[in-house]
């Protein structure tokens, strides 16, 4: 399964998890990200109310990451210098990785 240190979440967050500091100083990019968590989120979680909406689970994150990273290296994807949308989509995951502490499992 995913949760072994193989798990895309863990190359991801090494890579993309630095990022995240850049939101303190840039309040557009901290809305851009906001806003790829939330589309993230609902492509793995159903319209859901009450306390638990919103609950992400390390199996469902890890395999849309998979998802993703698949498709960007098919489509011949390279990390440009500033943000496009595949590097606020992978830091939109980190920020979720560590919102819902989907490391320390």
């Amino acid at each position: 399964m995913n949760d072994s240190p193989g798990c895309p979440l863990f190359e991801v967050a090494a890579t993309y998890l630095p990022r995240l500091s850049e939101m303190t100083s840039e309040p557009g990019l901290a809305a851009a990200v906001d806003q790829h968590a939330a589309a993230v989120c609902d492509a793995l979680i159903p319209a859901q109310r009450g306390p638990r909406a919103r609950t992400v689970r390390r199996e469902e994150l890890a395999d849309y990451v998979l998802g993703f990273t698949d498709w960007l290296t098919g489509a011949d994807w390279t990390e440009p210098v500033g943000h496009d949308f595949a590097t606020l989509r992978l830091t939109a995951v980190c920020w979720l990785i560590r919102e819902h502490d989907l490391l320390d499992a």
